[in-house]
């Protein structure tokens, strides 16, 4: 399903997002993650795995040590995991987790909300 929205609407929309993560921020920090980090989170849950430091390195144009710094800092919160590729040990694989997994369920769930509020104010 696709909708069609303007530019200010989509504007609108990831700024309600963003804004909605802040506020929702644990103490832990588990909400508030970077841009990078987000598009890593959603990289590893929503694309086929398997997912490697090099290349997600390559997929967001950076290099592979700033990857593992967002990985380090996501690791702690227990979002993503990392295990070394027993087929080439050079590979570090990143593995979704269950906390991972609801924390992408629940944001799912935010910009499905927002997007429909988003539907009903245009509609009004």
């Amino acid at each position: 399903m696709s909708i069609e929205i303007r530019p200010e609407q989509g504007l609108a929309l990831l700024h309600d997002i963003t804004l909605a993560i802040v506020r929702e921020a644990k103490p832990d920090g588990m909400a508030d993650f970077t841009h990078r980090q987000l598009s890593i989170l959603l990289t590893v849950y929503l694309e086929r795995p398997p997912h490697t430091v090099r290349g997600l390195a390559k997929k967001l144009g950076v290099t592979k040590p700033v990857i593992t710094r967002a990985l380090d800092a996501m690791g702690k919160q227990e979002i993503i995991a990392r295990r070394r590729d027993e087929n080439d040990r050079r590979n570090v694989i990143i593995q979704r987790t269950v906390k991972g997994a609801l924390y992408v369920e629940k944001l799912g769930d935010m910009v499905a909300r927002k997007a429909a509020d988003l539907r009903r104010e245009d509609l009004a």
